[in-house]
């Protein structure tokens, strides 16, 4: 009997272990400190966590469940994309558009040809200070949706982002 409930203890810390480093990855404190490291670094001010935008995100993750095809809402936010695999976080996702500033030249207002970079401008948009952002398995797939919206949107061609 002592012995079952250790197993039992043991195997339900390491779920919330799991969890713990996988779950908080997807909080929202989390998407806000990835978006808000890159800000700093460009010398903008941080965003402020929208509920509106996060539940806007959320109805929008769910619809794209059953094919989670990178296809934008449409909607009236800023807004960007991505899908992985695996443990595919909205950390991991708010870094893969970060990673784009390596393509970006601040001076030209332009991105390296044959590269994407206005993923990693709508992160910095300077008039963009409201986020919410959401996250959903794929159905029937290994795969992950996420999803950022951004308030007031941004990504105007021919400005400059901050």
């Amino acid at each position: 009997m002592g012995s079952c409930k250790l197993a039992f203890s043991l195997v339900c810390f390491l779920n919330l272990t799991i969890c713990h480093i996988v779950c908080a990855q997807n909080s929202r404190q989390n998407y806000l400190n990835a978006h808000n490291v890159a800000r700093g670094r460009v010398g903008i001010r941080g965003m402020v966590w929208n509920t509106s935008l996060a539940a806007y995100a959320r109805n929008y993750a769910t619809r794209r469940m059953r094919d989670c095809n990178l296809v934008h809402s449409g909607g009236p936010y800023g807004e960007n994309l991505a899908k992985g695999s695996g443990r595919f976080t909205g950390t991991a996702a708010v870094n893969l558009w970060v990673a784009e500033k390596s393509y970006y030249d601040y001076n030209t207002n332009a991105c390296a040809y044959g590269h994407e970079c206005r993923h990693y401008t709508q992160v910095v948009w300077r008039d963009s200070v409201q986020l919410g952002c959401a996250r959903a398995r794929c159905a029937n797939s290994r795969w992950w949706f996420v999803i950022c919206n951004y308030y007031p949107c941004g990504n105007y061609a021919g400005q400059i982002p901050y």
